[in-house]
């Protein structure tokens, strides 16, 4: 009897992997001994865990320790597309954390995602558009699979966009300084969220009409799925029967079409924020993964979701873990 190969993809945001002595945002904001040596054997623990074939990472401040970590646990094959950016007074603060991607397969190509100059015209943003932090784009050859693109992203957050600098930085709790930062201030997060989710999808599109490449679309988006800014991502491409075909492109949320989705039943939080659940990760996928495709060569696909770390009843960060839960697709070929 012929052996199934089995393959596993996972995302992970690591919460502010800054190694002491260095900080993250603010001088004060670093690990102790104690601290970051929990944090290493966590992170260590659930990896070994999850065992991925693939994993990406977000909220990365120092590339290299990480893939020491990560050279010992098997996932020889690392990178990152860019570089965290250190304070101009405090050279050991550092800001702008990067996405990583680590694997025990090697990578065919690994490099930053460009934006489509014609997508950017297009969506009148050609000379100003910049990511929050620039995603990843890697291909691999899956034996018995095929040429399969994976795009490593964390989109922009829900983190308001200060409208103070329109008024000369008047006093923060001016009523219409706090008015402008509830409304238009949201709306441009989740404009720069939408753009950003917008240029990768346009990508990963691409890859598979001139390619031919499956494609996986993983990370921390910052809003759920089906939220304005995100929705257009999985839209278009339902949840099929049996006896219907997938169209030649598209993305599917991985966890609707889950084997065990249905002993799941709703999908589990990936994050907390004051003691509610909320979806904030995700792997998206492209056709061939689908068990359903009729011409797939994937039998089965199981959703996994590690959140043990997780307190609902947190109302703090506990920097030693993470906030967020590591999610991850196991699938077999026939």
């Amino acid at each position: 009897m012929e052996q199934r190969k089995t393959f596993k993809f996972a995302s992970f945001n690591l919460l502010n992997f800054a190694s002491p002595p260095y900080a993250f945002y603010q001088p004060e904001e670093t690990y102790n001994d104690t601290q970051w040596a929990t944090k290493t054997q966590f992170i260590t623990g659930l990896i070994q865990h999850i065992d991925p074939t693939v994993i990406v990472f977000q909220e990365v401040f120092n590339p290299d320790v990480l893939a020491s970590l990560c050279e010992d646990l098997g996932l020889s094959y690392f990178a990152t597309v860019d570089s965290p950016k250190p304070d101009a007074v405090y050279s050991n603060v550092l800001f702008n954390p990067v996405v990583a991607i680590a694997s025990k397969i090697p990578f065919k190509q690994c490099k930053p995602l460009e934006p489509c100059h014609e997508l950017l015209e297009y969506l009148n943003n050609l000379a100003h558009f910049k990511f929050n932090r620039t995603p990843i784009k890697c291909t691999f050859e899956l034996d018995g699979f095929g040429l399969l693109t994976i795009y490593a992203v964390h989109f922009k957050s829900q983190r308001i966009h200060s409208m103070a600098q329109l008024l000369g930085d008047p006093d923060q709790e001016d009523p219409f300084l706090v008015m402008l930062n509830q409304t238009v201030g949201t709306m441009q997060s989740q404009i720069s969220r939408s753009l950003e989710a917008s240029i990768v999808y346009y990508d990963a599109l691409k890859a598979q009409r001139e390619k031919n490449s499956a494609t996986l679309v993983m990370g921390d988006f910052n809003a759920h799925i089906t939220s304005p800014a995100l929705s257009f991502m999985t839209e278009q491409f339902p949840i099929i029967s049996e006896s219907t075909q997938l169209g030649s492109v598209g993305l599917f949320e991985s966890f609707a079409i889950a084997d065990n989705q249905p002993e799941l039943g709703v999908k589990p939080p990936t994050h907390y924020y004051h003691g509610e659940g909320n979806v904030l990760d995700y792997i998206l996928a492209s056709k061939e993964f689908s068990p359903r495709d009729p011409n797939t060569r994937v039998n089965s696909l199981t959703y996994h979701n590690y959140a043990s770390h997780l307190d609902p009843k947190r109302d703090e960060e506990d920097i030693r873990y993470s906030d967020h839960a590591a999610i991850a697709i196991e699938i077999t070929i026939k």
